[in-house]
């Protein structure tokens, strides 16, 4: 059995979807972020950096409970826990890995920055809006050429695919139309339409 602890934001949701996929039995706890739950000695004890996702692996690799946080570490775990959704082999793995490394280094970030500029700062700040607002369309730009050229950000539907999925899904908060980016769009409406995808972005209830 695994414990998440999460909350309905993008990288929370990447590994819902992925527990989803994977079948495997897991109980959702909900840390209110907005409530600074993320801060109490009880859950800074599973994850010392404070941020969800988080999980805790009854079963796992060593004697005891299993901590693991990072959200792109936890997928690939999960990942080589079940052998689903990241390759084996040399060249198949690392094209998914380059994407997912993409997915925390640029997609994450930067569409996270939009969202604050837009949504939540205490005043317009122009610049800033300027700056991850354009950025934000470049990488729209990077996986709208990577898709066009392939079904899934990798050679298979994979743990990349439900690391980006979530960001994509909040394309409105970055007043980003995907009509601009129709290779996105089709990706999109296609993992959309996994059960397991609509499952997961569901977690936390």
């Amino acid at each position: 059995m695994i414990d998440l602890y999460t909350w309905s934001t993008p990288n929370g949701r990447k590994v819902s979807i992925m527990l989803e996929e994977c079948g495997l039995p897991y109980t959702a706890h909900a840390v209110n972020i907005g409530k600074d739950e993320q801060f109490a000695p009880a859950f800074v004890a599973i994850n010392p950096n404070s941020k969800i996702p988080a999980i805790v692996d009854h079963d796992g690799p060593e004697p005891g409970a299993y901590r693991l946080f990072e959200s792109g570490a936890i997928l690939i775990y999960l990942a080589e826990k079940t052998g689903r959704f990241l390759p084996t082999a040399q060249g198949p793995r690392h094209r998914v890995i380059q994407w997912l490394m993409l997915q925390m280094g640029g997609v994450g970030p930067m569409f996270g920055q939009v969202h604050h500029f837009l949504r939540a700062a205490k005043e317009q700040v122009p610049y800033a809006i300027e700056r991850y607002t354009r950025e934000t369309n470049r990488l729209y730009g990077v996986l709208d050429r990577r898709l066009a050229e392939s079904e899934h950000l990798a050679d298979a539907y994979s743990i990349a695919d439900m690391a980006t999925y979530p960001w994509v899904a909040r394309h409105e908060w970055h007043r980003v139309e995907l009509a601009s980016f129709p290779n996105v769009r089709r990706w999109y409406e296609a993992v959309g339409a996994r059960p397991a995808v609509g499952k997961g972005m569901q977690v936390p209830a």
